[in-house]
């Protein structure tokens, strides 16, 4: 198979090739392709989902409809900070929208979204797995349980302040 060589001379593509050469362009490791090329672009932009689809030799709509099936996948460039609200059913009861509207009217981003100032993400969880300690969250990798309003708005305020402050 040819590698591909991208227009547009982003060089992170070779990477999916490495990655794509691997899987031996086998069509079935697309999931697998999918969270490489993820790792490599830090989201999914129409321009991996289509170079993908070419080198694998899948319909574009496949590897669309794969990508959008599973919801560890993002189409939005990462902030570079992000909070993860668990909004599974213990961290329900005990919160977490209050936490997340706290959020969205703090920082003016939706759920799901990244500032357009590219500096904070906020998302939801289903569920973390951590039930015992409801509610949670995830402030850049950081897990914390129990949390309140107050403490998660002073936690992501910490991290973009070390961002100004560093």
């Amino acid at each position: 198979m040819v590698s591909g060589v991208h227009p547009s001379g982003d060089e992170r593509f070779g990477l999916v090739d490495t990655a794509l050469t691997r899987a031996r362009y086998a069509p079935d490791q697309l999931i697998e392709l999918l969270h490489v090329a993820q790792g490599i672009f830090g989201h999914l932009s129409p321009d991996v989902l289509h170079y993908l689809a070419r080198e694998l030799r899948l319909p574009p709509s496949t590897v669309f409809g794969v990508a959008t099936f599973y919801s560890l996948f993002t189409f939005e460039p990462p902030g570079d900070h992000s909070c993860t609200v668990c909004t599974g059913t213990a961290c329900f009861v005990e919160g977490a929208d209050e936490i997340v509207a706290a959020l969205q009217d703090a920082h003016g981003v939706v759920a799901g979204h990244t500032a357009p100032d590219r500096r904070f993400a906020l998302s939801t969880a289903r569920c973390l797995g951590s039930c015992g300690m409801a509610p949670v969250i995830v402030v850049d990798g950081a897990v914390s349980g129990y949390a309140t309003v107050e403490s998660t708005l002073q936690a992501v305020q910490a991290v973009l302040a070390e961002e100004v402050a560093g």
